[in-house]
């Protein structure tokens, strides 16, 4: 059995959801905005051939990688409503850690720090990440039957804060990315939950004192809070 968005629904006891981090990039140097989409690879065991936004899980070196600037205190202030600080900043890094693993986009300002892991190829760069222009819009926890969890928080970003605006191959993962205006992307197969965050970055681009609503499903039904 499956889900709205073809994924297997668990008949055992529900994952506990996994910190997880995605961010929405977006472009403002055209007659109309455009976000960054990606679609998953055909073999991939969660959501294949789903258009999506860069993101993945949150990782030990997020929480020590050093930075060219911090969260700015609005984006600050909201995160540390959903954990406790540090680790609401690493996912704020983790956002942009992913972002370039997937597309090789670097969000970052020139300077020089030493890393192995998973930041090594980001710094090797010649930039530190840049948390001030990131914004937080959303948050979203995976329903309980889904085989893989997530809790994640969903950040936007201006693409003129980006070093390049060329995505290349990344990590593979995305078999292809492209950017599309609100409608096109609206139109792609789209996972319901990123459809939901779409709309409401769409809604948010000309009202920015919107809530920050926040996704999460108990016994079976989908409820919509506030962060």
């Amino acid at each position: 059995m499956t889900d709205e968005d073809g994924v297997p629904i668990l008949k055992t006891a529900a994952l506990r959801p996994k910190d997880a981090a995605t961010l929405l990039v977006i472009r403002r140097d055209g007659p109309a905005p455009r976000v960054l989409m990606g679609r998953r690879v055909r073999g991939h065991a969660f959501m294949p051939d789903k258009w999506v936004f860069p993101g993945g899980r949150i990782h030990a070196s997020d929480f020590r990688v050093p930075t060219a600037s911090e969260l700015a205190p609005d984006t600050a202030a909201a995160l540390a409503r959903t954990c406790p600080p540090p680790r609401a900043r690493a996912l704020a890094l983790t956002a942009i850690r992913e972002t370039f693993e997937e597309t090789g986009m670097i969000l970052g300002q020139p300077g020089r720090a030493a890393s192995r892991g998973e930041w090594r190829d980001f710094l090797a760069s010649g930039h530190l990440p840049d948390l001030a222009p990131l914004t937080l819009v959303a948050r979203a926890i995976t329903p309980p039957a889904r085989p893989r969890r997530f809790d994640a928080r969903f950040f936007t970003v201006d693409a003129r804060h980006f070093a390049s605006l060329d995505p290349g191959a990344g990590s593979g993962e995305l078999d292809e990315i492209a950017w599309f205006d609100w409608e096109a992307a609206l139109a792609l197969d789209l996972p319901s939950i990123t459809r939901a965050i779409l709309a409401e970055v769409a809604a948010r681009d000309s009202a920015t004192d919107r809530p920050i609503p926040f996704h999460r499903f108990e016994r079976g039904r989908h409820r919509l809070l506030v962060v």
